[in-house]
């Protein structure tokens, strides 16, 4: 089976802290594949994905080999605004209607612990910049006030923490003009560089092998094992493969439902005395939405204006003209934030018609798993791919698989 180029990521888990003030700085051990190896378990991606999911098998007592075409946290992961939440792109009264009120709460509730775990490990790891953040979501076109109304009565049916703001209550605690808002709690806020590196970090110390720059070029799966083939002709024996590859799939990977999404973010310059009350994360129930988060320096993250994925080069030609939109409605949104950019930049993602990842085998390929289509979930999903298959590959199968499955 021949694999396309794909830009691997890749990120993992340790069973002991790390002592990140003086290890944040050095490099994640790795180097090229000079030879060929043997490995129970081979992760293909090294950003946030292949990071928790090596750090999810690290200690287990399988042997952990990573490799990325790139290098450690080089990929689609520094493009990410991390705001890890666990409210699903799709509002849970129209994931009901898609797969069911059972399922569907199934699946929040399976985020909401996911972000907890995230919140867990990191906090375990000593990962700087983590910050607990609530968060608010503002009417618009995809539910407006009375269907987010209903929205926060099926989140409380559901056992969420939910508060429902009408106009008056939300211009008058957050200064916003809105129609309406849910307040949901306890999101994260964290930098994803450095949480993938310190994962990975955890998972060398752990015995985990990483190689890059080392890309994928050919895979003979089989049921007794999987061969992987690198570019200089190297050869990976491994029991199980799993890619971690974000929205560039291998061949052979049904793309059924599955689309791809840009999306553009800004940076503004540091403003701590101009933020908003409280610095909850800001995201909108239309589409495409606006989503805004703050730093711990004071500056406003802010991104949106996400499109149908169609080639790179045209993705980044947009650039400027998505800057200045996305400049435009933060100032619309809040008249008193310098929209004054200090870093723009764009990136993609896979996405599904449900808004739920896929975590499942590969049909057709024995042995090899695959976690894609995680939407503006992509940290959150993260976490559930490392625990459904480092459990799947243990012996510990996971309850809520089926959800995830193709």
């Amino acid at each position: 089976m021949k694999v396309s180029d794909c830009g691997y990521e890749n990120q993992g888990f340790a069973n002991r802290p790390l002592d990140l003030g003086a290890t944040a700085r050095l490099a994640v051990p790795h180097g090229p594949l000079k030879k060929d190896i043997e490995t129970d378990v081979l992760v293909v991606g090294a950003g946030i994905t292949g990071a928790m999911m090596a750090d999810a098998l690290a200690g287990t007592g399988l042997r952990v080999a990573v490799v990325d075409k790139r290098g450690p946290a080089k990929g689609s992961t520094t493009a990410s605004t991390a705001l890890v939440q666990y409210e699903i792109d799709t509002p849970l009264i129209k994931l009901a209607r898609k797969i069911g009120k059972r399922d569907a709460t199934r699946a929040w509730r399976r985020s909401r612990l996911a972000v907890d775990a995230i919140a867990a490990r990191l906090g375990e790891l000593g990962v700087p910049e983590v910050a607990r953040r609530d968060n608010i979501y503002l009417a618009g076109d995809l539910l407006d006030a009375g269907e987010l109304e209903r929205e926060h009565d099926a989140r409380r049916a559901a056992g969420f923490a939910s508060r429902y703001l009408d106009r008056k209550a939300l211009r008058k605690r957050f200064g916003i003009k809105r129609d309406a808002a849910i307040m949901g709690y306890g999101n994260l806020a964290i930098d994803p560089r450095k949480t993938t590196l310190a994962l990975l970090q955890a998972a060398v110390a752990n015995k985990v092998k990483i190689f890059a720059p080392a890309t994928i070029v050919d895979l003979d799966a089989k049921r007794s094992g999987v061969t992987a083939t690198a570019g200089n002709g190297r050869r990976i024996h491994c029991r199980h493969l799993v890619f971690a590859t974000g929205y560039e799939l291998p061949d052979r990977v049904p793309r059924d439902g599955h689309q791809i999404i840009s999306t553009w973010a800004i940076t503004t310059v540091a403003q701590p005395r101009r933020l908003w009350p409280e610095q909850c994360m800001i995201w909108e129930a239309s589409d495409p939405y606006l989503y805004l988060r703050t730093t711990s320096d004071g500056r406003v993250i802010c991104g949106g204006e996400d499109e149908e994925f169609s080639d790179e080069a045209e993705r980044d030609a947009l650039l400027p003209r998505k800057t200045r939109t996305l400049q435009r409605k933060l100032g619309r949104l809040f008249p008193g934030i310098d929209t004054t950019v200090a870093f723009a930049w764009t990136g993609s993602f896979g996405s599904t018609d449900t808004g739920l990842p896929i975590i499942d085998r590969i049909p057709g390929l024995p042995n090899c798993w695959v976690a894609l289509g995680y939407g503006g979930n992509g940290t959150t999903y993260s976490r559930i791919a490392a625990d459904i298959i480092s459990g799947a590959l243990t012996g510990r199968p996971d309850v809520d698989a089926d959800l995830y499955q193709f």
